[in-house]
């Protein structure tokens, strides 16, 4: 089991980037206003986006480089883009995960017991958000991969086991009768169907993350190559799939047709998912719903504030044609600083923090899936290592999907 464990590694990085708002927030919010009806969409997006995350694995292992290195190779102009799509997403995207795990944590300590420092508590969500993103930044500057890597295999494995449980024990407690009836959300909810499918299960980008941590598997497990990158890929995307039906669920069982409405600030719906699960299923639910809600925001909080300036550092050594020495960690304080200063801006608009950011997600979509694409059926690749039939044809329909949504979405506004 543990030699298994530690075979893997990027796809489990890249289930815990992925298992955050998208699972915590997006797919509950999606069972709670809808029950069961958008199960469509989070089956189709995950279909339909498989193959271009899939891509960045294949690619970094078959040709020893990442996406980034790609990116280059198709013109400098389309990495200059990139850099300035991940420069404008970046915080946003950082201050909406670590506010959310803030949250938790506040709400967690609140309710055991408030512990007093000066004039403040540490039920603070203030408070919290400075110390995870300490914790968080001193923990990736003397670890990086390699303690990021064993961290994630237990968060995933302690999140899964959870929120399985949680799945199973809100089933057998609750007295809602859930139709599989599929719908498609009136013009009021179409902002939401859209910021529910940009980041299920995650943003595209994040298959460059992905090629980046394979490549820094490598260097640790030379027996990593393309065959086993791919099995761990799949294992990691599995995962997020299973969770993001599970929370799915969980949102329909519990919150669907109670007459309550959830809150848009991070406080508001870190208290309500865990009191509302409680109360539905018993106080002694309060332990596993408060592991697998925190663990999932810890994960997504970490593995993201370890790829942006992991990304950053590959993009700006490419366009200066230079490494600038400690740009990892130079990156690291430039997102940290970011974030708090957008934090203590916005920290009450959590709703539309996500929603700025998903949609965004989803609209630059179209961009990495037809680079990616085209990436990997390129010259450099090994012919072996191209996709085969069926994957180039899931890979054309996900490219007409992704174009078709955006397109639309585009023009209704």
């Amino acid at each position: 089991m543990f030699k298994f464990l530690k075979k893997l590694g990027p796809g489990l990085l890249f289930a815990g980037a992925a298992i955050g708002v998208s699972h915590l927030v997006q797919s509950t919010r999606a069972g709670a206003n809808f029950g069961l009806g958008l199960l469509w969409a989070l089956v189709l997006v995950n279909l339909f986006k498989y193959p271009f995350f899939q891509f960045g694995p294949r690619y970094a292992m078959a040709t020893g480089e990442s996406l980034i290195d790609g990116y280059k190779r198709l013109g400098k102009g389309v990495l200059v883009f990139y850099f300035i799509l991940t420069l404008a997403t970046m915080f946003t995207i950082q201050t909406a995960v670590t506010i959310v795990t803030a949250s938790l944590a506040s709400f967690v300590i609140y309710e055991f017991q408030s512990i007093t420092i000066f004039s403040f508590t540490l039920s603070s969500v203030q408070i919290w958000t400075v110390i995870l993103l300490l914790l968080c930044s001193i923990m990736l500057t003397i670890g990086r991969y390699k303690l990021l890597d064993k961290l994630m295999k237990f968060i995933i494995l302690t999140l899964t086991i959870s929120t399985v449980l949680a799945v199973f024990a809100s089933g057998f407690n609750t007295e809602n009768t859930l139709s599989f009836q599929q719908i498609f959300p009136e013009k009021t909810s179409w902002v939401f169907l859209i910021a529910f499918m940009g980041w299920m299960p995650a943003p595209l980008d994040i298959s460059i993350w992905h090629s980046l941590w394979s490549i820094e598997k490598q260097k640790d497990e030379t027996e990593f190559n393309t065959k086993t990158a791919l099995f761990d890929f799949n294992i990691g995307y599995i995962t997020t799939l299973i969770l993001g039906l599970g929370f799915l669920l969980l949102g329909a069982l519990v919150f669907f047709n109670s007459g309550e409405t959830l809150s848009t600030t991070a406080a508001g719906f870190s208290s309500q998912l865990i009191e509302m699960y409680t109360q539905s299923l018993g106080d002694w639910a309060y332990i596993i719903i408060g592991l697998a809600a925190f663990t999932t925001m810890l994960s997504t909080t970490i593995t993201t504030l370890d790829a942006s300036p992991r990304v950053m550092e590959r993009t700006t050594t490419l366009l200066s044609y230079s490494k600038v020495k400690n740009s990892y960690n130079s990156w690291l304080i430039v997102l940290v600083l970011g974030t708090l200063i957008i934090f203590f801006f916005l920290s009450s608009e959590l709703g539309t923090l996500v929603k700025t950011a998903t949609v965004l997600s989803f609209l630059t979509a179209p961009f990495y899936a037809i680079v990616n694409y085209k990436l990997i059926n390129s010259k450099h690749v090994p012919e072996e290592w191209r996709p085969k039939q069926k994957l180039q044809i899931l890979s054309w329909l996900g490219i007409i999907f992704l174009l078709g949504f955006s397109i639309w979405y585009i023009t209704i506004l």
